[in-house]
């Protein structure tokens, strides 16, 4: 009776620890700066921008009379802060990723150059600056040890870098002239593409492997890495650690590609609609792709979601889209199925009942 007991207690624990795979979300307007818009734009065009796991969010906005585009970071408790206002840099150009610590990385203008940067949640701003030889460099991406990938011009090329230890390691033409290091996980492994001609997919880690024409922009703790197969009509890829190619479809249009994966291996990006009428943001769970205007709650009254460009291990999904007439990004926190909730109430009911009886 003590066994089943326990292993009664368990499933009910694993129920209340393991989050409920619903696909449906409820939606968070994360505002402005005080301008019209906010959006992910990355120093190369790009999807920039980032969530932690903490669901603490980077991006850029328009400030008050659509002046000028600052960086920001917003979390749940304060909302949207302006990053030039709380690091005293006014030339800061973009928030391009933050780690699980708050340490936000991106691009400022010192001395009329394009500079790497990182500053962190105590307020210790870092000039990253650039490789050496180097005329600009950008960070796109931050790990949980502080590794720290981006790009870099290096004569007339653009080459991917790693910063680790205090010094910025210039990786080299990977696989061809231009490339750009878009994301970094925990061990260290960059994620990328090349520019020259057809762009090709690429992972680094202390080599690089080449995974044909394509581009990356996410890669999990696992070595799962998301991106697009590069072809004039797109379509998303997954690529496993041992370099399996998975091609997702699209919503009907002729471009799709996916800019984030979690640790579960959800993947979120944006596919355009039959006929290319509409360009819609996606989430991909458990093998289907869904189209996330679909499966909102009433929060999600008069958006129209348009990319997903991150997502993190709690199931919270970053974007932009339109609302109100205005481009804005949007947070979106997964709402339990009634049939998971029926299920837990349930099983704590049953958990009382017997543990009554055992007395």
């Amino acid at each position: 009776m003590k066994m089943k007991f326990a292993a009664l207690s368990a499933s009910i624990c694993l129920m209340l620890v393991s989050p409920a795979h619903a696909v449906l979300y409820s939606v968070t307007d994360l505002g402005t700066l005080g301008g019209t818009a906010s959006e992910f734009e990355g120093f190369d065009g790009s999807r920039g921008g980032a969530i932690n796991n903490s669901g603490t969010v980077v991006g850029i906005s328009e400030t008050a009379g659509n002046a000028a585009l600052h960086p920001f970071v917003w979390t749940s408790g304060t909302g949207m802060v302006d990053l030039t206002t709380v690091t005293g840099q006014n030339t800061l150009r973009t928030a391009e990723g933050v780690n699980d610590s708050g340490t936000i990385v991106g691009q400022v203008i010192v001395g009329g150059h394009q500079h790497a940067y990182s500053y962190t949640t105590a307020g210790v701003f870092t000039d990253l600056g650039m490789v050496p030889g180097g005329t600009t460099a950008a960070a796109s991406s931050i790990n949980a040890s502080g590794q720290i990938t981006g790009n870099a011009t290096v004569g007339v090329a653009t080459h991917t870098f790693l910063y680790s230890g205090g010094t910025m390691t210039d990786i080299g033409p990977v696989g061809g002239l231009d490339n750009q290091g878009i994301a970094i996980n925990s061990s260290g492994t960059i994620a990328g593409y090349t520019e020259d001609g057809p762009e090709q997919a690429f992972t680094y880690s202390g080599t690089a492997t080449d995974y044909g024409q394509g581009e990356l922009f996410g890669i999990n703790n696992a070595g799962t890495s998301v991106g697009d197969n590069g072809l004039s009509s797109n379509a998303p890829i997954i690529i496993s650690s041992t370099g399996v190619i998975t091609t997702l479809g699209t919503f009907g249009g002729t471009s799709a590609s996916a800019y984030g994966i979690n640790s579960a291996g959800d993947v979120v990006g944006f596919s355009y609609t039959t006929g290319n009428a509409s360009e819609d943001a996606f989430v991909y769970i458990g093998g289907v792709m869904y189209d996330l205007n679909s499966v909102l709650d009433g929060s999600g009254a008069g958006w129209s979601l348009t990319d997903a460009v991150g997502i993190n291990d709690s199931g919270q999904i970053v974007g932009d889209g339109m609302i109100g007439g205005q481009f804005h990004i949007f947070l979106l926190n997964p709402v339990p199925e009634p049939g998971s909730i029926a299920m837990l109430v349930g099983g704590l009911g049953l958990l009382g009942a017997v543990a009554r009886r055992r007395r």
